[in-house]
């Protein structure tokens, strides 16, 4: 098994190889799942996401991980921090995808708060961005649980499709120095 990234209590995070692409198949080829994104994807546009992962690893040394659920070694899932475009920078955002079947049991929320941490502690990062879709309620609601806040509202053109996003963000803490 590929080096773990980190864990959570229920939940281990690593980089995904090809032997993942099944399972990340089922998720991103799932209407329900990809409603956010226009429509599910097809074998070709998984295996481009795949690709990008990939690349991600090797250009920034992170992107979104394979989510493992402990006890089961099943890949329920993807997240991680990836950079994006918002306005005329690029920023570090914590994005998730789960499984439909693993939803509303918290394993976004485990899995974006231990990206948080891992964004700040590890990486560095002054700040933490999640961007998403305006209809994507639950997704809006990991953000908040997360500790992040609305800051902006934007449009993002993707799929052929104008879709409007909100943008959330999450500031590290800084302790005083003494």
């Amino acid at each position: 098994m590929p080096h773990i990234i980190m864990e959570t209590p229920r939940l281990k995070l690593r980089r995904m190889t090809f032997s993942d692409i099944h399972a990340l198949s089922c998720i991103l080829c799932d209407e329900r799942v990809m409603y956010a994104y226009n429509g599910a994807f097809d074998e070709n546009e998984t295996a481009e996401w795949m690709q990008k992962q990939l690349r991600r690893y090797e250009e920034f040394g992170f992107g979104l991980w394979a989510v493992i659920k402990k006890g089961t070694d099943e890949m329920i899932g993807q997240c991680g921090i990836t950079m994006q475009q918002y306005k005329d920078a690029s920023v570090p955002e914590i994005g998730y995808l789960f499984a439909y079947k693993h939803w509303h049991n918290g394993y976004a929320t485990e899995a974006a708060a231990a990206c948080r941490e891992y964004g700040f502690g590890t990486l560095h990062f002054d700040s933490l961005y999640s961007i998403i879709r305006d209809t994507n309620i639950l997704s809006q609601k990991v953000a908040i649980r997360n500790g992040m806040v609305l800051v902006d509202a934007i449009v993002k053109h993707y799929r052929r499709v104008d879709m409007p996003h909100l943008v959330y963000r999450v500031d590290k803490i800084k302790t005083p120095s003494r």
